[in-house]
């Protein structure tokens, strides 16, 4: 059945009570269940530790909560070591931004899923799928970028807006291999 108008015979007279408004019901968008949300940080943290290996850097992943890091990077040869803590953001338009609250890592890798818009667009086909992005960014970088937020409780907050030519970082996994001191 259609979603229908109620119309105020006194405003339109001769008109029926009813009339249908839309051929189809459109479904308000869903957010992700916190199981969903953690296949998803789980899945970039993987993206992340895939794009090292395939480098050549030898890393791995924290399989549980390792406060301030989700990837540990290491050279085998001189026993340099780098932590990374992986935030993701799961939807195309989101608002270029992540929270934050330990930053006792050397570099945080923001990727990007770009997994579709929030709402559909009107009058596209374009569901906002994308390849995943991802910005490569030394902690000195986020602390001087880093905003308070209070409606994120303890947490901050990082915006790619505020990061100087924010560009440079995209895909820069180099910055974590020059850490390293790993052998090209």
């Amino acid at each position: 059945m259609a979603p229908v108008c109620l119309i105020d015979p006194n405003i339109a007279p001769g008109l029926p009570q009813t009339q249908p408004i839309a051929s189809r019901v459109v479904e308000a968008p869903r957010r992700p269940t916190s199981a969903e949300t953690n296949l998803h940080s789980e899945g970039a943290e993987f993206l992340v530790l895939a794009n090292l290996l395939i480098r050549g850097v030898h890393a791995t992943k924290a399989y549980t909560n390792y406060p301030g890091w989700d990837v540990l990077a290491t050279n085998p040869e001189t026993g340099q070591t780098c932590r990374i803590q992986v935030k993701a953001r799961l939807r195309t338009d989101y608002n270029r931004g992540f929270p934050i609250k330990n930053f006792d890592a050397e570099f945080v890798v923001h990727v990007a899923l770009n997994r579709g818009y929030l709402r559909p667009r009107r009058g596209g086909s374009d569901t906002g799928e994308r390849p995943p992005e991802f910005f490569i960014l030394p902690m000195p970088v986020i602390v001087k970028v880093c905003e308070s937020a209070p409606m994120w409780g303890a947490s901050s907050k990082v915006f790619l807006r505020n990061v100087p030519d924010v560009d440079q970082y995209r895909d820069a996994w180099h910055l974590i291999i020059d850490h390293l001191g790993v052998a090209k």
